[in-house]
């Protein structure tokens, strides 16, 4: 892998300008743009840290729900990766959104990106605090508090993120196989094994996986996902960005949803198909962990504790560059002040990572004084309209390449892009009704809680639409290059 990187992901990348507003061109290849998405979803936290809740409430259906969770987003990732490849302008879902709808629509959907992709990022600093914690408790017996962790956190994921694209992808690919191995270690062992009662697909059974216990944690599902369809960010850094963009979704979709899928299933069988959600309910939190000491032994269950740190932080090094990227593409368009714009050395939009750091650690430090729980409190509420969020964004894209490709009748295989975001939005919008439907099963919060977390999201979007419109009549420059490409926006909106 590390030689396919040195010639993928950094091969004569182009030097940027101190002070510039210009993204390090050809920086990263398929692979250092499928494995920043990757990390972003961080495999080992989703399985070691969400799965067991998943598995608890769902049951044997949990990994046909992964591969079920999968096969929609590539759906989605169809008209999405087309439109992609016909659109040359750095961003993700508001570019996109924009040039379908109109400037004032691209604005909307930029302000819910960034603000959904700061939930997430932020959010999961509690869960960086808490992992790390208990593995410094487990390993060396040492406490620490959670949040001087997650303050520490936030440091070296601004300075890694500023050191560039290429330098931040190497560290990810170490971090990300990792990961994967030690989950992979588990499952071999147990497949090896037989599992507690021999091996059984009842898993993959249609009965299994739609019955009301899966549908009721399927936003879990989702979530493992997040981050995907930041490859969009990484066009004017990447090499080929016409065919890399396309690969790097694919790839990254693909292996998620059969490697969740194949983790789970393992665990199901390690716990007996008939006894999982009973075995999975009295582990909590500490399944996964328990399953590896029992099948590998107990140095793989310290170094489960390590690498789910690592894990961690790589997501958060992951949703920072993409965030990042989103608000460097709305400063070039003239949304936000043009500082946001300008990138350091490395090419990297340093003072966009500055702002945000600062946020990040404010969040923490209030969390911390409040004395809130770093895991029911800033993880689970924080992050739960940040996941509706972007599942509505990835509503609202398809949508957006259903218009988009209706009015280009000359695009190859049109009809096939229409056809496939049709499909998808219907699915993105079913998933969005599943998801708030069984919020509490989420969140364990009451009603008014719930209520108010999933509100967010519309009141961010009513939000920008309120500030695109402003935009519209002071700006219209700008609202014209929110909905098209630099070198065609005429001043006018659509």
């Amino acid at each position: 892998m590390s030689a396919h990187l040195s010639t993928s992901s950094s091969s004569d990348p182009s030097p940027s300008t101190p002070g510039s507003a210009t993204l390090r061109a050809n920086a990263i290849g398929t692979v250092g743009v499928t494995a920043t998405v990757v990390s972003a979803a961080a495999p080992l936290t989703v399985m070691a840290g969400v799965a067991p809740i998943a598995l608890a409430i769902g049951g044997v259906g949990v990994p046909g729900a992964y591969l079920l969770a999968g096969v929609v987003l590539i759906v989605f990732a169809i008209g999405f990766t087309a439109m992609a490849a016909q659109i040359k302008r750095t961003g993700g879902f508001f570019v996109y959104i924009g040039h379908a709808f109109g400037g004032t629509a691209g604005f909307a959907a930029a302000v819910l990106a960034i603000v959904s992709y700061n939930l997430l990022q932020i959010g999961t600093y509690g869960l960086l605090g808490t992992q790390a914690s208990a593995a410094l408790d487990n390993i060396f017996g040492v406490s620490v508090p959670w949040w001087a962790i997650a303050a520490i956190a936030v440091v070296a994921v601004f300075v890694l993120g500023a050191l560039g694209i290429d330098v931040g992808t190497k560290v990810l690919v170490v971090l990300i196989s990792l990961e994967t191995a030690i989950l992979a270690v588990m499952a071999i062992a147990v497949v090896v094994r037989g599992g507690a009662q021999g091996l059984g697909v009842a898993s993959f059974d249609p009965g299994n996986v739609l019955q009301g216990g899966v549908l009721a944690v399927l936003g879990i599902c989702f979530a493992a996902f997040m981050g995907f369809e930041s490859t969009a960010l990484y066009r004017a850094e990447a090499r080929d960005p016409a065919r890399t963009i396309p690969r790097a979704t694919y790839i990254a979709v693909a292996f998620m949803a059969l490697f969740y899928c194949f983790i789970s299933w393992t665990v199901v069988q390690a716990l007996g198909q008939a006894e999982v959600q009973a075995a999975a309910g009295k582990a909590g939190s500490a399944l996964f962990f328990v399953t590896i000491r029992e099948y590998v032994g107990p140095w793989a269950e310290h170094a489960m504790y390590v690498l789910i740190v690592t894990s961690v932080y790589a997501a958060q090094l992951a949703f920072h560059n993409a965030i990042n990227r989103y608000v460097f593409g709305m400063a070039e368009s003239g949304a936000l002040p043009t500082i946001f714009a300008r990138t350091n050395r490395a090419g990297s939009p340093a003072f966009a990572g500055a702002v945000q750091s600062v946020l990040a650690l404010t969040v923490v430090i209030v969390f911390a004084l409040a004395g809130l729980d770093p895991f029911k409190d800033l993880l689970i509420k924080v992050n739960t309209p940040g996941v509706i969020g972007i599942i509505v964004l990835q509503g609202l894209a398809a949508a957006a390449a259903v218009a988009f490709f209706l009015r280009r009748r000359t695009i190859a295989r049109r009809t096939f892009f229409i056809a496939s975001s049709v499909i998808a939005a219907v699915l993105m919008s079913w998933v969005v009704y599943v998801v708030v439907r069984h919020l509490d099963v989420l969140t364990g919060a009451p009603k008014e809680i719930n209520d108010a977390l999933v509100a967010v999201v519309p009141a961010v979007l009513v939000l920008g639409l309120a500030g695109g419109l402003v935009l519209r009549r002071v700006r219209p420059k700008t609202i014209a290059l929110l909905a098209r490409d630099n070198e065609d926006a005429q001043g006018d909106d659509q």
